[in-house]
């Protein structure tokens, strides 16, 4: 269980690099996912997504402060309890990252993750369950971001120049290492968006070079066809099953 659920994080922000943007992402969103998997030939719903952003102010800087925590319904939680928190303190106006940080408590098992971003460099402090704190400092691509910024970054791109088939080779970091992904754009298709209803969107297949995800275009994410692309569903593809990310409610936007 506890890999289906890494594997939704991974999969929900793996994406896309900065090909240029005009939009910019604004504070006081909130978007809300149902995380469904597929059980004995059933979507069943598991656990509750919740993607929000605020401005945060320091005596030198002010920050965009995007947040991701992903919980199990509570019914679920005997079972195999998740509260997972995941954070980007970025610039507002190109996104880059200045701080990550990943909180998770999965069944017992607890991982805590800061990440400094530094030019080039990242230095991160690593600290898990009943082992003493780890630090380590690596090197980064200029265009390299955190799995939480980046997928905002994504909704600042412009798809009306993509060709349908058309792919991008992106850099991601996390578990103190650079994951390449490869994006590939679809086409358009019209989904269901929650309280958004019916909307028209860009579909796109995500591959990356890790065991957590399988299969050739079986991972996929739709955004809305708007200046919002609003993320509306996603499917993954796992080696023990598959499932979805639904969004059910999207206010402030």
């Amino acid at each position: 269980m506890k890999k289906i659920f890494f594997s939704i994080c991974t999969l929900f922000f793996l994406g896309f690099t900065n090909l240029g943007f005009g939009q910019t992402i604004k504070p006081g969103e909130r978007l809300v996912f149902a995380g469904s998997y597929n059980m004995s030939g059933l979507m069943t719903q598991l656990a509750q997504v919740t993607m929000s952003t605020e401005s945060v102010s320091t005596s030198k800087n002010t920050y965009l402060h995007l947040s991701c925590e992903l919980s199990t319904y509570s019914k679920w939680d005997s079972f195999f309890k998740i509260r997972d928190l995941y954070e980007s303190y970025v610039n507002p106006a190109n996104l880059k990252p200045n701080l990550y940080k990943r909180s998770i408590d999965e069944g017992g098992y607890t991982k805590k993750e800061k990440y400094v971003f530094k030019s080039n460099t990242v230095n991160s402090t690593m600290k898990r369950k009943n082992k003493p704190e780890t630090q380590k400092t690596f090197s980064i691509g200029g265009s390299t971001q955190d799995v939480i910024s980046l997928l905002y970054k994504v909704r600042t791109l412009d798809f009306s120049k993509f060709k349908v088939g058309q792919t991008q080779n992106l850099m991601i970091v996390f578990d103190e290492k650079q994951i390449p992904v490869t994006l590939k754009y679809m086409g358009k298709e019209t989904v269901n968006a929650g309280n958004l209803g019916k909307k028209e969107c860009y579909k796109l297949s995500i591959g990356a070079k890790t065991d957590a995800l399988r299969g050739k275009d079986k991972n996929l994410i739709w955004l809305t066809a708007d200046a919002k692309k609003i993320p509306a569903l996603l499917k993954f593809s796992i080696p023990v099953g598959t499932g979805q990310l639904t969004l059910t409610s999207a206010t402030g936007i």
